[in-house]
């Protein structure tokens, strides 16, 4: 049995990384919770495994009496054979190991030490993983269930749910993956590490890997909007007037931002410089699309966006998601008015406005009515004040001009 169990003990300590300390606690509580009633009746027991040499020793702590001892007493007489100095009402630990205690262990106490083996385990994953929650891990793929990755990383398994898989991707048995840890569960059944790609913070902490501005704290992220596997929206903002966050964040020649969108699997990334005026901010936001202006309303935290026809497609975004990500990024409601410009009539225009209104007001021809306008005679209240004059225009006649000051009064 030592030999054996020295073999599993080293084994689970190399393999799973479990302190070879804490398996001999467990491994003591299992044996004495499944072994008592074979080792001894006393109340107080205690097993003690030995780390080195895998032997295993049961204790009972007896009082020491002079007649009539009971499961927790001792004979004084019995006691000094191991312990010459022991007298009447001394408390000691009794070693009470059965001669044939490594069999009744193996037999008995195999699914009981498996058990408090894995819970150690879990415990241990929970101190390696804890503090680690929100940073990305990178595993190997191992297997799939119902749907779900689940993932080697090394000292732990972790799963990635359908849910937290970035739509369209496909993975292999042994491919290399980055997920980002959102919570350590080590009371479930199966993997501890539920890990996550489609979190906004995933795309937040491959920006703070690819960026050094951002690492060192020269560019900072002031929020994010995402959808995963399609579009995500990054605001930025430089702490030094010295430097683009836009561009930091892009980098030479687009080679950042290209390297976090292939690992997004092509999803597309939006980088947007902040701003403490919410409206240049949403103005940013929308980005490409030229926006004429915007109108706030703190109380109700709502936006008022015009924007000209033209620009209106490029605001809105395919299916509304540019202005839905810009709202998300800005926790602002918005709402996009199409702005039709003022027109401006041309002379042209004018004139033959002025014209048709004579034409349809006098009861006159169009060639009445354009002459009266070539001599300035654009509107009615002209007209009534030329009597004199629109009498002596060429080509038009004494009974037009009674006509039009007929119809007149």
């Amino acid at each position: 049995m030592a030999n054996e169990l020295l073999t599993i003990l080293e084994y689970i300590e190399q393999e799973r990384g479990i302190n070879r300390e804490v398996m001999t606690k467990a491994l003591e509580s299992a044996l004495l919770s499944a072994s008592k009633k074979s080792i001894h009746p006393a109340t107080n027991l205690v097993v003690k495994v030995d780390p080195k040499s895998g032997e295993i020793r049961a204790w009972a702590q007896l009082e020491i009496v002079d007649t009539d001892p009971n499961n927790d007493q001792l004979l004084l007489e019995d006691a000094v054979t191991r312990m010459p100095n022991a007298k009447v009402g001394d408390f000691i630990d009794w070693e009470v190991t059965p001669k044939n205690f490594g069999r009744i262990a193996a037999q008995t106490a195999r699914q009981t030490i498996m058990q408090q083996l894995r819970k150690a385990e879990k415990d241990t994953v929970r101190d390696e993983f804890s503090d680690k929650i929100g940073t990305v891990l990178n595993g190997v793929v191992r297997h799939f269930e119902n749907g779900n990755i689940i993932i080697d990383f090394q000292k732990a398994e972790g799963i990635l749910s359908a849910k937290d898989k970035i739509f369209g991707e496909s993975y292999m048995p042994g491919d290399r993956i980055n997920a980002l840890l959102l919570k350590v569960d080590t009371q479930a059944a199966g993997p501890s590490l539920i890990v996550s790609r489609t979190h906004p913070d995933f795309v937040l902490r491959l920006f703070e890997r690819e960026v050094s501005e951002i690492k060192d704290g020269v560019v900072q992220i002031m929020g994010i909007a995402r959808e995963a596997g399609s579009r995500s929206k990054i605001a930025v903002r430089s702490n030094d007037p010295r430097v683009d966050p836009v561009g930091a964040c892009v980098g030479m020649r687009g080679i950042r931002v290209k390297n976090i969108t292939t690992e997004l699997g092509g999803e597309r990334v939006d980088i947007i410089p902040y701003d403490e005026d919410i409206r240049q901010y949403a103005m940013n936001s929308l980005q490409p699309a030229k926006v004429l202006g915007v109108e706030s309303k703190p109380e109700r935290r709502e936006l008022t966006i015009k924007v000209l026809p033209d620009q209106s497609r490029l605001a809105f975004g395919k299916k509304a998601q540019n202005v839905r990500l810009s709202s998300k990024l800005l926790g602002w409601n918005m709402n996009i008015v199409i702005d039709e410009p003022h027109k401006v009539e041309s002379i042209e225009e004018k004139l033959k406005k002025a014209t048709d209104n004579l034409a349809k007001t006098l009861a006159i021809s169009q060639d009445t009515a354009k002459k009266l306008v070539a001599n300035g005679f654009v509107s009615i209240e002209g007209v009534e004040a030329g009597r004199d004059t629109i009498a002596s225009i060429e080509g038009i006649g004494a009974e037009e001009v009674e006509q039009i000051f007929k119809t007149l009064q």
